[in-house]
């Protein structure tokens, strides 16, 4: 094949090169992503993107991450250092959970314990026993246990799905307590 027709051909199947993807971010927005990450240390990535769209600057969160990424800086940074432990601990004072174990006597016969137990103090509270628990009892049990403590009411109460769980045992804690 003559070397004019490998070079007509070739000609005719070359582009011209464009450009692709996004046009490379402004040197001036470039500088005001990394003053204002530097002078917040405690704005994330979708942060600095809300604030600049306050300013009319529009820039993708992922633009913004991955030049605070280059620029050595945290791009999601963490706000507090709470541990697991400390922030169970701080959450637990407020928290009771309550459910049914079963004990079995002598005679073969079963009996339900409806147990409550304070997360915060690891106190537990042994509410009532019966051979055949139904939603009333469980109701009065705890209310029984609530009225000594008029003025602690806990703000969640955990408990399982069991159909002895009624509305209106929910009631009685729907006062001041979130039901889980």
């Amino acid at each position: 094949m003559p070397r004019w027709h490998r070079r007509l051909v070739a000609d005719a199947w070359t582009y011209p090169h464009r450009h692709t993807g996004r046009p490379p971010l402004d040197r001036q927005v470039l500088q005001l992503i990394i003053h204002l990450a530097r002078e917040n240390p405690r704005w994330g990535y979708q942060r600095l993107k809300g604030e600049l769209q306050h300013l009319g600057i529009r820039v993708s969160a992922t633009t913004i991450r991955t030049m605070l990424r280059r620029h050595g800086l945290d791009p999601a940074p963490r706000l507090a250092d709470t541990t697991w432990r400390a922030f169970l601990r701080q959450q637990a004072a407020g928290v009771v959970a309550c459910d049914f174990f079963t004990v079995d006597t002598v005679w073969l016969r079963r009996l339900y314990v409806l147990c409550f137990i304070e997360l915060g103090t690891r106190r537990a509270h042994v509410a009532g026993v019966t051979a055949n628990p139904d939603g009333a009892w469980v109701t009065q049990q705890a209310r029984n246990l609530l009225m000594p403590a008029q003025g602690q009411r806990p703000r969640f109460l955990l408990r399982g799905r069991d159909t002895k769980f009624t509305w209106a045992f929910d009631e009685v804690f729907h006062s001041e307590a979130q039901t889980c």
